[in-house]
């Protein structure tokens, strides 16, 4: 009989009929949310000292992809148009981006790390990993790749 079941095969289920299993994803994917937006937010300011949080993810995707379009920035972060140019924009006064033509449409442009904001951002990334891998030092590998997997597969059904 597996964990969360009542050994017909049938999950148990709570008071308001709500699968056991689902409470507590719910509940740990609350506290690592809580912690990510604390940790984003330390992150952020050890990147700049005037970074707002929610600009991290946009330095992590820029440096993964490189030059990008703010619209294709604001559909993936999930925000809108206007809050993703005051981010650009906070960004750029900063030093960390620049902005040039699309090479594809000289009438749009795309965002890019500067040599700067890339050096920063690494520096940062790299503490980070390095946080990570003292944190599942105990972990075996396969079950780091497996929580990674089932990460991905959970922010690519997400997205849209």
């Amino acid at each position: 009989m597996g964990e969360g079941g009542n050994g017909e095969g049938q999950p148990l289920r709570s008071g308001q009929g709500v699968d056991q299993e689902f409470l507590a994803l719910e509940r740990e994917l609350t506290v690592l949310l809580r912690r990510a937006r604390a940790s984003s937010g330390e992150m952020a300011r050890e990147v700049h000292p005037d970074l707002e949080s929610a600009a991290y993810g946009l330095l992590v995707r820029l440096d993964e992809r490189g030059g990008q379009r703010a619209t294709d920035l604001a559909a993936y972060i999930g925000v809108g148009k206007a809050t993703m140019s005051r981010q650009l924009r906070a960004l750029e006064e900063l030093g960390l981006i620049a902005r040039e033509p699309d090479p594809a449409d000289g009438r749009a442009w795309l965002v890019h790390l500067t040599e700067e904001g890339r050096a920063r951002f690494r520096t940062v990334r790299d503490a980070r990993r390095a946080r990570y891998v003292r944190q599942l030092a105990n972990w075996d590998r396969k079950e780091v790749a497996e929580l990674a997997r089932l990460l991905h597969q959970l922010n690519r059904r997400s997205e849209g």
